[in-house]
């Protein structure tokens, strides 16, 4: 049975997306993705967010721990994963790396952004596992 999303995190995904609507109209598309991450970090801590940014992701493998490997890019509230992108062409495995840094940090909600495209709702993707 599928459980829903808990309200804390309705609510952290709702800032996301107006942090990233708000950021875009501001700045556009055609920038450096790390510009856009500081830009939407800030928005979400100015709104009350705790944010971790550049997350190292243990992976384990044959029963060892290796910390290197896997980074994802916002964590909010250690609740809500948001990977950015800021390129022209969409890679479909983009989707698939956010599914599995959702799996990886046992987190059941996340935001796929790419703020290269001339409409931001273009550019968002949901994902709930």
């Amino acid at each position: 049975m599928f459980e829903p999303i808990t309200q804390e995190e309705e609510l952290i995904g709702k800032a996301i997306v107006n942090a990233a609507y708000k950021v875009h109209k501001q700045l556009g598309p055609g920038l450096l993705e790390r510009v856009y991450e500081v830009c939407i970090c800030h928005v979400l801590v100015e709104e009350g967010y705790f944010v971790k940014r550049q997350m190292d992701i243990p992976i384990s493998f044959e029963g060892i721990v290796f910390d290197e490997g896997l980074r994802l890019d916002v964590l909010v509230n250690d609740l809500v994963v948001v990977e950015l992108k800021a390129l022209e062409t969409v890679n479909p495995v983009w989707e698939a790396q956010l599914l599995s840094h959702l799996k990886l940090t046992g987190k059941r909600l996340g935001f796929l952004i790419n703020f290269n495209v001339p409409l931001i709702k273009n550019g968002i993707k949901r994902m709930v596992i």
